[in-house]
C-alpha cells in the first residue's frame, strides 16, 4: 500500500476504517433516531390533523347548534313578541270600543245639551213674559191702591156727609169700612 503512495500502514487504514465505521454507525443511529422522531412526528402530525379535523367538525356542529339555538331563541322571542302584539291589539280594540262608546255618549250629551238649551231659552222667555205680566200687574195694583186711597178719602167725606140712620147709610158705612180695609192692605204696594 505504501507503494501506491497513500502513506498509511494497513493498521492505520483499519483504524481509520473502524473510525469511519463508528462514525457511520453513529450517523446511522442518528439517522434512525431522526427517522424514528420523524415517524413519531408524522404520527403526531397525523393524529393532530385528525384531531384538528374532529375539532373542525365539532366547531361546525357547534355552529349549527348555535344557529339552531339562536333560531329557537328567535322563534321563542318572535312568539313572545307576537303574543305581546296580539295582547296589545286586544287592548287597542278595547280602547277603541271604549272611545266609540265615549264618542256616542258625547254625541248623546251634546244632543241633550242642545235640547236643554232650547228648554232653557223657552223657560227664560216664559220668565221674561211672566215678569212683564207681573210688572204690568204691579203697575195696575199700584193704580188700584192709589185709587183705593182716593176712595178712602172720599168715603170718609161721604160717611160724614151721610148719617148712618138709614139702611142705605149703614150699607154705605159698611162699604166704606171695606174700602178702608182694602186701602190698608194696598198700602205696601204703593
Amino acid at each position: 500500500m505504501r507503494t501506491a503512495g497513500l502513506g498509511k500502514t494497513s493498521e492505520q487504514w483499519r483504524e481509520e476504517i473502524r473510525e469511519e465505521r463508528n462514525k457511520s454507525d453513529r450517523w446511522e443511529r442518528k439517522f434512525q433516531e431522526v427517522q424514528a422522531r420523524n415517524k413519531a412526528l408524522e404520527k403526531s402530525l397525523s393524529e393532530s390533523q385528525k384531531e384538528k379535523g374532529k375539532l373542525k367538525d365539532r366547531v361546525v356542529e357547534l355552529e349549527g347548534s348555535l344557529c339552531q339555538h339562536r333560531s329557537r331563541n328567535s322563534v321563542i322571542e318572535l312568539k313572545a313578541s307576537l303574543s305581546k302584539i296580539e295582547e296589545m291589539k286586544g287592548k287597542i280594540e278595547e280602547l277603541e270600543a271604549a272611545l266609540r262608546s265615549c264618542e256616542g255618549r258625547i254625541e248623546h250629551l251634546e244632543v241633550k245639551e242642545g235640547r236643554q238649551n232650547e228648554q232653557l231659552h223657552y223657560f227664560q222667555d216664559q220668565v221674561r213674559n211672566r215678569d212683564r205680566v207681573m210688572g204690568e200687574a204691579v203697575v195696575q195694583i199700584r193704580e188700584v191702591a192709589d185709587h183705593l186711597q182716593t176712595l178712602v178719602v172720599q168715603a170718609d167725606t161721604l160717611s160724614v156727609k151721610y148719617e148712618l140712620d138709614s139702611d142705605r147709610g149703614q150699607e154705605l158705612a159698611s162699604l166704606l169700612k171695606k174700602i178702608k180695609v182694602l186701602s190698608i192692605r194696598a198700602k205696601p204696594y204703593l
